[in-house]
């Protein structure tokens, strides 16, 4: 979209503010209710794609559920040949941006930033909405300090079973939660996860884990222990750090289980009551305790006893015809005593069997670790590498584990085999002969396998204009893709030109030299100091640069010298009259003297001598050594000076009075 075209004949474009992977933001003028709008319109080259259209609905769908102040409004959904959404246009910045412009951001400030953030996303969850992709990039902070989450672009309604786990690793990799990076569903512990990663960033300024590639982002993220925040600065509080480290527990059961439990811990990290406070360690789910049960055995002292005891009762009783059989009930109770022990010993060797026989365990999780890796984790569980199969993969690099059977999570006995799926990476290419091919189709044609295209470009007089002379694999030759480059060189039809420098030139002088080599040319306007109006003042590209026939260019005419802004105030003076010295001097003589001369008894009046006053001011427009104004007075005169001064400039003045300085003041300013 270019700057004045309208979409739907009710938003007129101004700029483009941004762009994703599908759509792309602009700000515009709502000609209906007079008002800036966020306008994101669906790229051109998803117009056919139905799953994509569907997304961007469901994005509209789910955001105009959420109406909070901390969140991006929606005000209209609709379609002119390509779907839009009309937004809150806010203005200021991103938090990524913020956070390079500020930082080290006051912990104090960064509370009140996650504090809005935390709002927002309990009032999302509220309404069953998980974000989903929580990141710096997607909140914005305008110059008032207020935050607004935007970009639910792949939020999911927990209603909606439709929508499944292939879209749960859409999120930024360096924001996104273990149990995301392993594939699983997201929860609002994936979101309580990545606002502990954001809070990590506004406190340290960077992100825990970065790496060459987002697999090996994601490994990190549920492989190596967050980097502790103390470390890198050693003011930061124990109990803000505790905020992230629980946050971002590997295990999602040991995260705040809610929002509100993660803000209420928040508000108080920077309390004095808590300044002592122990770092946060999560508990360690690896580590099973072993109960041991001593059987209970049944000592030899007590049955003799026992035994003893009965024959006494037996000797009481008064004899009778049956204490003839006694041998025989003696007999009989050996062989009771015989089998209890027999019992007892089956009892004791089966309870020693039970608690010495495998115990059941948790295959953990394998995927994305290395095959040493998994065979020392399941080492550690006491179970061993079954089969290993080797696997093509275009999302795991090669020597990772893909998966295992059974699968992490399942439960089985100790010393059992776990088979293992390790990627060989990705499939091998055989590359074609694409010499004459047009280039822009091989190029796509390669990109959407993996491959990283690049070209250059030179003449040919025998191959078409846009069409490939060489490469630099040959025919026939295997390869990975997403490991491979290969680079093109394109033909560019007839040799080119070296561009002139054309600062100084006039618009015509331009538009002669583009007319004879076959160029178009784009041009703006700038203010310079240095160039006049109407001649180049900077051009792209820059001078010496190879451009052909058809190629565009840019010029930057000059506006001439930018105005300087002027400011106007007044200061007000009081100058002060004093008689001249010689009349004084006349009048005190006067007075001494008797007058006998009885004509001369009759006073008569003079007028008073006036003074001459000389005003001098320096400012945007007076120069220190010439009168501003000068007048004679006679008495004390109010005066006026009205000083003009440029931006960071002051001014001064003076008064003189018969030639005498009697006031002065500089560094005036409005």
């Amino acid at each position: 979209m270019e700057s004045g075209e309208r979409i739907n004949g009710r938003y007129k474009v101004i700029k483009s503010i941004g762009s994703g992977g599908m759509a792309k933001v602009y700000l515009a003028k709502d000609l209906i209710l007079e008002r800036d709008v966020a306008v994101k319109l669906m790229a051109y080259n998803f117009h056919n794609d139905e799953n994509s259209i569907r997304r961007f609905k469901r994005e509209a769908l789910a955001t105009t559920e959420l109406v909070h102040p901390n969140i991006v409004n929606i005000y209209d959904v609709g379609e002119d040949e390509n779907p839009y959404i009309v937004m809150e246009y806010v203005e200021g910045a991103d938090l990524k941006q913020y956070i390079h412009d500020h930082h080290p951001i006051p912990y104090k400030k960064s509370v009140e930033i996650m504090s809005q953030i935390l709002d927002a996303v309990r009032y999302a969850h509220q309404h069953n909405i998980i974000h989903r992709d929580i990141k710096p990039q997607n909140i914005l902070i305008d110059h008032d300090g207020s935050v607004k989450i935007t970009d639910f672009g792949i939020a999911v309604a927990l209603s909606q079973n439709s929508i499944t786990q292939t879209n749960s690793l859409l999120g930024s990799v360096h924001y996104l939660s273990p149990e995301q990076a392993r594939g699983s569903m997201a929860t609002k512990q994936s979101d309580i996860y990545s606002l502990g990663i954001l809070l990590y960033e506004l406190l340290t300024g960077d992100v825990p884990f970065d790496g060459e590639s987002a697999v090996s982002i994601a490994l990190k993220h549920f492989q190596n222990d967050l980097p502790s925040i103390r470390d890198i600065d050693h003011r930061i509080p124990q109990p803000l750090e505790n905020v992230v480290l629980r946050a971002t527990t590997k295990e999602a059961s040991q995260r705040y289980q809610t929002i509100d439990e993660m803000k209420a811990d928040l508000m108080t990290a920077l309390s004095p009551e808590r300044a002592s406070e122990e770092k946060f360690v999560p508990k360690d789910t690896d580590q099973e305790d072993t109960m041991v049960i001593t059987p209970i055995a049944v000592p030899e002292k007590k049955a003799e006893d026992s035994l003893e005891k009965s024959e006494e009762v037996s000797k009481k009783k008064p004899p009778t015809d049956s204490d003839n059989k006694k041998p025989k009930k003696r007999k009989q109770r050996k062989w009771i005593w015989l089998l209890l022990i027999l019992l007892f010993l089956t009892v004791l060797v089966g309870a020693i069997g039970f608690f010495s026989r495998p115990q059941e365990v948790t295959i953990p999780e394998l995927e994305g670790m290395t095959q040493e890796e998994a065979e020392e984790a399941l080492a550690q569980k006491n179970l061993v590498i079954g089969n290993v199969t080797e696997q093509n993969s275009e999302d795991v690099e090669e020597g990772v584990v893909i998966k295992s059977d059974p699968t992490s999570g399942a439960t089985v006995r100790e010393e059992s085999a776990v088979d293992l799926f390790v990627s060989i990476g990705q499939e091998a290419y055989e590359i074609d002969n694409y010499e004459g091919e047009v280039y822009e189709s091989i190029r796509a044609e390669l990109t959407s396998l993996g491959f990283t295209v690049e070209s250059e470009q030179q003449s040919s007089n025998t191959i078409a204009e846009g069409n490939i002379i060489s490469q630099d694999i040959e025919a026939g030759e295997e390869v990975v893709p997403g490991k491979t480059t290969i680079k093109f060189v394109v033909s560019t039809g007839q040799a080119g030109y070296t561009l002139r420098d054309l600062t100084g030139y006039s618009e015509a002088g331009v538009l002669d030299y583009a007319d004879e080599l076959g160029l178009s040319i784009s041009s703006t306007d700038e203010p310079s100091n240095d160039v006049p109006a109407r001649q180049v003042s900077s051009q792209s590209p820059e001078a010496g640069t190879t451009v052909y026939s058809g190629n565009r260019i840019s010029v930057v005419f000059s506006t001439g010298p930018e105005a300087v802004e002027r400011r106007s105030f007044d200061e007000g003076i009081i100058v002060p009259y004093e008689e001249p010295e010689e009349l004084a001097d006349q009048d005190a003589t006067d007075d001494q003297e008797e007058s006998t001369d009885t004509e001369e008894t009759e006073v008569q009046n003079s007028a008073p001598v006036p003074n001459l006053i000389k005003i001098y001011i320096e400012d945007a427009e007076n120069a220190y050594d010439k009168v501003y104004k000068e007048y004679e007075i006679t008495k004390d005169t109010p005066e006026i000076l009205t000083f003009i001064v440029e931006e960071g400039q002051s001014a001064r003045y003076k008064v003189e009075r018969d030639g005498e300085i009697i006031m002065e003041e500089s560094g005036l300013t409005e």
